[in-house]
């Protein structure tokens, strides 16, 4: 298998690198079908070499008939083989008919779906449906998603998990949950965002020997944020650097009850390299605050005139993290928006802008799926149905950056701007704070002269990339906002060594 690509492809962008694949490998070639099921039978046999009994659950298409090629390649090997196909095969033309032929010519019949035969085997395949689904899994092929999922046996999809919307990830009424997941030619978009990471289970890649010509006709849909892109944006420090060379953040924020979401914010900028922070808070806890973290300097405001004193002194805002929505918040966030300063909305201050819409280019937006649904007046389910469109809808809207949160964070700036789409992370990032972190990382990052996109790519890496390291010492369950930070200061200066 190869390294995962950082392109990730749309359904449409795929059968486009299938077809000009087909016309590079010309008529003497084998065909891609052939060398898809040869692929997803090697990682079989690599993943499970135990194996002795295969189940390949075959749909009505080309998916399908790259099941048929990897059952005929598992008989041939000695491997025990059932092959159950829920439907007629009579839809079957070209390259997957042939494939069904040559397996019936083998001796291997073709069997309606049994549950208790997949329960027998050692491992299911699953090609029932590829990344042309489109509409929602009903009736037989439903009940064979099902009969799958229960079995208890692990299962390897071929492509895409079978009911997984290649695009946008999410679930098309049911869905294979595979054991791993074999990405033919090119990675799937939804396989990183939405459901995807749920249903994939573990992502392997095989290009099937298309030239990387043929890959590059095709710009993709979305990239994968790599460590390898990230690289340049931090360089050492200078011996001469002092606080001011790192940049000054004010963070506006921490209403009544809600000075912690600003004390985390203000703490995550530090730890990514902010030479100053400042909290613009609520008078009622700027004492704890700053009791809490000395080096913080923080202000008790009471409105817009003394907010202004601190933004003539700032290099860039992070507003709304427990800013609220009361008087008071509007009143900063109405002095906020007076300032030419980039800012880092967030929280509360998305809600504020939902109610009076406005765009500048200069800020970045980081909603969560209910606050982008509330910019764009939709529901958060619309937003997860379509994650691509939907952080491309709120950057063309309000202009800046957009960065979605949510599995497969996705940071979307101009129109002509790829999507980069972030993979790390984990189910325990699923508690209060966590944003916030966010909002101070990313804000940070601005102020120490990376661009907005820049900092939104590098900031939403670090976010995940820290959650991964402290669940990996101390588990999911129980993570909190501020147990990232030391994990934030140790990628950022891993990233900036020379």
């Amino acid at each position: 298998m190869e390294e995962l690509s950082e392109a990730l492809y749309s359904a449409a962008q795929a059968r486009e690198i299938d077809r000009r694949a087909a016309l590079d490998c010309g008529p003497a070639a084998d065909p891609l079908m052939e060398r898809a099921g040869a692929a997803a039978f090697d990682l079989l046999r690599r993943r499970w070499p135990r194996a002795r009994r295969l189940a390949v659950v075959c749909g009505p298409g080309n998916n399908g008939g790259d099941g048929y090629v990897v059952a005929r390649l598992a008989q041939a090997a000695g491997i025990t083989t059932w092959v159950m196909c829920p439907g007629e095969p009579g839809r079957l033309q070209g390259d997957a008919e042939r494939a069904r032929q040559q397996l019936l010519g083998c001796g291997v019949p073709i069997w309606p779906l049994c549950a208790s035969d997949l329960a027998r085997a050692d491992v299911v395949v699953d090609t029932l449906f590829g990344t042309g689904l489109e509409r929602e899994v009903q009736g037989e092929w439903l009940a064979a998603i099902q009969a799958i999922n229960s079995c208890g046996v692990p299962v390897l999809s071929v492509d895409l998990p079978s009911g997984l919307h290649a695009d946008s990830g999410r679930v098309l009424g049911g869905a294979v949950r595979a054991t791993a997941t074999l990405g033919l030619i090119g990675l799937k978009a939804g396989m990183f965002t939405g459901y995807g990471r749920e249903y994939c289970g573990d992502i392997c890649l095989d290009s099937l020997g298309v030239s990387p010509q043929c890959m590059a006709a095709v710009a993709p849909l979305a990239r994968r944020i790599l460590a390898d892109s990230l690289r340049c944006l931090l360089r050492p420090r200078p011996r001469y650097a002092n606080k001011g060379y790192a940049g000054h953040v004010l963070v506006v924020g921490g209403g009544p009850g809600m000075g912690g979401a600003a004390h985390l914010a203000a703490a995550a900028a530090y730890r990514v390299g902010a030479g100053l922070v400042t909290v613009a808070t609520h008078p009622g806890h700027a004492a704890c605050l700053n009791s809490v973290r000395p080096e913080l300097i923080v202000h008790g405001v009471e409105g817009a005139a003394r907010l202004r004193t601190l933004l003539a002194r700032a290099d860039v805002i992070a507003v709304g993290p427990g800013l609220g929505q009361d008087d008071w918040a509007r009143e900063l966030w109405a002095a906020v928006q007076d300032s030419r300063l980039p800012q880092v909305v967030d929280a509360d201050a998305l809600n504020l802008l939902a109610a009076s819409a406005t765009a500048r280019d200069n800020w970045i937006l980081t909603p969560h799926p209910g606050e982008a649904g509330r910019l764009l007046n939709r529901s958060a389910g619309d937003v997860q149905d379509d994650r691509f469109a939907a952080v491309r809808a709120v950057a063309a809207r309000f202009g800046g950056v957009c960065v979605l949160k949510g599995s497969g964070s996705l940071v979307a700036g101009g129109v002509d701007e790829p999507i980069w789409l972030c993979d790390r992370g984990n189910p325990g990032m699923a508690s209060g704070g966590m944003g916030d972190v966010l909002t101070g990382i990313i804000a940070g990052l601005v102020a120490q002269g990376l661009t907005a996109l820049d900092a939104a790519r590098l900031g939403v890496w670090c976010h995940a990339g820290a959650a991964d390291a402290a669940s990996a010492h101390g588990g999911e369950r129980g993570l909190l906002a501020q147990d990232l930070l030391p994990g934030v200061r140790s990628l950022v200066n891993a990233l900036g060594k020379p």
